[in-house]
């Protein structure tokens, strides 16, 4: 384990034993000396009430730094309680791109006011950031970007930077405009240390560069910061205009959303939700998914129902039943797991759709063959008729080929649909793997079991 990483766990051992015996000078001296990162950690690691206490015992410096790293959820919890003006003047510190986010979740009349605190220019900066949807680069970028004309030289540069005193943190390169603002290049912050201070800006700039439209997805943004390895990245509006740069951080901030979102939703559970929140608003949230869920059980059941007399003339069937659905089950969940990243990466296209579908039919019927082959030999074997064997068999083969062309197929309609498959594509997949399961399995029994059931 890295040094800085041990010593952070180290001091929120300390801070919750400190917390614990109740000595909360202690904890202030500890939570004020942390970053801010690892103390919105604490934070969310917390009860409410322990949350509540941490929160009081922050001075205003930490307690700015520390709003950016918190969840929604537990943001607008400690914030519901501060007044107007606590607000503002907690908030107007913020970075131009985190403030935007901010402020999207509190009051309107809190956001006037912390629009009327600005001065004029990064009240236009913020309005600009808050014209574009949140989940686009313009939602996530910042305004902090330095610009250079490409007629200078690097002397003038150099005398530019030393006036301005410092630099916006991950600066990297410096953007190169035109008289219109129009973006035409990059100049890297190496070479202008390092080259002749009479070159000028036009001779080193880099014009192959990616620059990102505002309106871009930010899921699409990240692809392209981890294709190209990117730190920074300009944004331009529509009429190549720049507007603003994405930094690695907001990036990550984005990856790491959009796996709490894949990993949530496959629960029916909220990107934000609190892991200490409260229990009635936790469980209406859970309750909605769990009807869902109830709903497609129903149906499976209603399946089974049809085929009541199988069952009460051949019990086995019953014992056996649960595995032909569980094994569709989790070899669908392979597919629609392998499918639902493909399309995150941007790897399905229409003209490989076919080869995938294609290929997971293929995988579901090896291995529906391979496991039919064993279940049908243990089944019949177990229960001393080979007929049993061969309906289990059958069954097998046919739902995890089904199964395979579900989770192929279910994410690519679901999002033509505009639903989101991370959601609502598990639910989906095993309500379809249960019912061909069972009908499969049960069906063929009654054909096969007519003349005992007569």
């Amino acid at each position: 384990m890295p040094a800085d990483s041990s010593r952070s766990q180290q001091h929120l051992k300390a801070i919750n034993r400190a917390l614990a015996s109740g000595t909360y000078s202690q904890v202030r001296q500890l939570i004020n000396n942390l970053p801010g990162a690892e103390v919105a950690h604490l934070l969310e690691s917390s009860p409410p009430r322990e949350r509540e206490i941490l929160w009081q015992l922050l001075n205003k410096e930490q307690e700015t730094e520390v709003l950016q790293y918190l969840g929604e959820e537990v943001r607008v919890e400690l914030l519901r309680n501060l007044s107007t003006d606590e607000l503002v003047s907690l908030v107007e510190e913020l970075d131009t791109d985190d403030l935007a986010d901010l402020l999207q979740e509190l009051p309107d009349h809190v956001t006037s006011q912390v629009m009327a605190s600005l001065d004029e220019q990064n009240r236009e900066r913020l309005e600009h950031v808050m014209s574009y949807p949140v989940d686009t680069a313009g939602g996530i970028m910042n305004t902090d970007v330095i610009t250079v004309r490409p007629e200078i030289t690097f002397e003038v540069v150099q005398r530019y930077l030393r006036l301005r005193g410092e630099i916006p943190r991950t600066t990297d390169n410096l953007a190169v405009v035109n008289r219109k603002n129009q973006f035409i290049g990059l100049l890297p912050l190496t070479k202008v240390l390092i080259s002749d201070p009479g070159t000028t800006v036009r001779e080193a700039m880099i014009t192959d560069i990616q620059s990102i439209p505002a309106t871009m997805p930010d899921s699409e943004v990240a692809k392209i910061f981890e294709r190209h390895d990117l730190v920074t990245a300009p944004v331009i509006d529509e009429d190549g205009m720049l507007v603003g740069r994405i930094t690695i951080d907001d990036v990550v901030d984005v990856i790491m959303e959009e796996a709490d979102h894949s990993l949530m939703s496959m629960a029916g559970l909220d990107d934000d939700e609190d892991t200490f929140g409260s229990v009635w608003q936790t469980a209406r949230r859970r309750a909605l998914w769990l009807g869902i869920n109830l709903l497609t059980a129903l149906a499976a059941s209603a399946v089974i129902g049809l085929f009541e007399a199988t069952l009460e003339k051949v019990v086995a069937l019953a014992i056996l039943m649960p595995i032909v659905a569980s094994m569709g089950g989790i070899a669908g969940s392979q597919t629609l797991t392998l499918v639902i990243r493909a399309m995150a990466l941007g790897q399905i296209q229409s003209n490989n759709t076919r080869y995938l579908l294609f290929k997971e039919l293929s995988v579901g019927a090896i291995n529906g063959l391979l496991w039919a082959t064993v279940i049908g030999i243990t089944a019949g074997l177990w229960f001393k008729d080979p007929s049993i064997g061969l309906v289990i068999g059958v069954a097998m083969v046919i739902n995890l080929i089904m199964a395979a062309c579900a989770g192929a197929l279910l994410p690519m309609i679901m999002k033509k649909m505009g639903i989101d498959p991370a959601l609502a594509g598990s639910v989906v997949l095993t309500t379809i793997t249960d019912i061909v399961g069972f009908m499969a399995f049960l069906g063929l029994a009654t054909v096969l079991y007519a003349n005992l059931l007569t």
